[in-house]
């Protein structure tokens, strides 16, 4: 089974309490080490657009939202309960059809950036950026792009072998 991490777990993971981090690394670890674990404390989140998502509890209040198919387990997001259960009821993972990248975000954009790519405004690159959604590519670890704005604004000290 494939184990991977999306950015928005690490964005999300970054806002709590060094705590709450540490119970969800501990929670992380073990799901990597042992999905079947049965100490784990899986949830299917019925209210979810997408039908794989998955709550996970660290501790108390803290939920891990997963990913979770035969082939692969993906952390996605982790928050206090309801926000991390407000969070995935808003989003879905989906497949691009001709690149083969798992987009992961609201369903609106979503279907905007599935149906009319050019009309998004979005390109794929490995820039990040300020949207709220990211794509995912098949076989790495990990989340490895997040769609950048196609456009690069050069900085004025970069004037191409000119003085400032």
């Amino acid at each position: 089974m494939d184990f991977r991490i999306a950015d928005t777990f690490t964005d999300s993971l970054a806002r709590l309490t060094g705590d709450e981090q540490k119970s969800v690394k501990t929670t992380a670890f073990d799901l990597q080490v042992n999905p079947a674990n049965p100490g784990l404390s899986f949830h299917k989140l019925d209210d979810a657009r997408d039908q794989n998502f998955w709550s996970v509890r660290a501790s108390g209040d803290i939920r891990l939202i997963v990913h979770r198919s035969s082939e692969s387990l993906l952390l996605c997001y982790v928050d206090h309960h309801d926000r991390a259960y407000g969070w995935a009821e808003r989003r879905k993972l989906e497949t691009h059809p001709r690149t083969g990248a798992a987009l992961m975000g609201d369903l609106e954009e979503l279907e905007r950036a599935l149906e009319y790519p050019w009309e998004s405004g979005r390109s794929f690159s490995t820039r990040p950026s300020v949207s709220g959604w990211s794509a995912i590519s098949r076989g790495r670890r990990g989340c490895a792009a997040r769609p950048g704005r196609g456009k690069r604004i050069w900085p004025r000290a970069w004037s191409f072998g000119r003085s400032p």
